[in-house]
């Protein structure tokens, strides 16, 4: 979304957070994913391919994770600003006008 448009509507970083948070739930989902299919093969071969893919959808989750977290998005550690910045980004979509 434009910069422009995301200020006037009071969003500002809250796209870029937004995109982030769906990023990192997704490479979570793919962990869980990768994890249950190896489980679940049969071959070494295919074992191994899927080892491979799961560390680097592993990576990937630290990767985002420290974005977030350099970007103050993400408070892994500490509970109460975490809540604190859910309940803010809660409450600015709340009042994102409707179209």
């Amino acid at each position: 979304m434009n910069g422009f448009i995301q200020n006037m509507i009071g969003m500002g970083d809250l796209t870029d957070q937004v995109i982030a948070s769906d990023f990192l739930i997704s490479a979570k989902s793919a962990i869980k994913m990768y994890a249950f299919a190896i489980t679940e093969t049969a071959t070494p071969e295919l074992r191994d391919s899927l080892h491979n893919q799961l560390n680097e959808a592993i990576d990937m989750h630290d990767r985002i994770s420290s974005y977030m977290i350099s970007h103050g998005y993400y408070h892994p550690v500490n509970v109460q600003e975490q809540l604190a910045l859910d309940t803010k980004t809660v409450n600015t979509a709340l009042d994102i006008p409707s179209p």
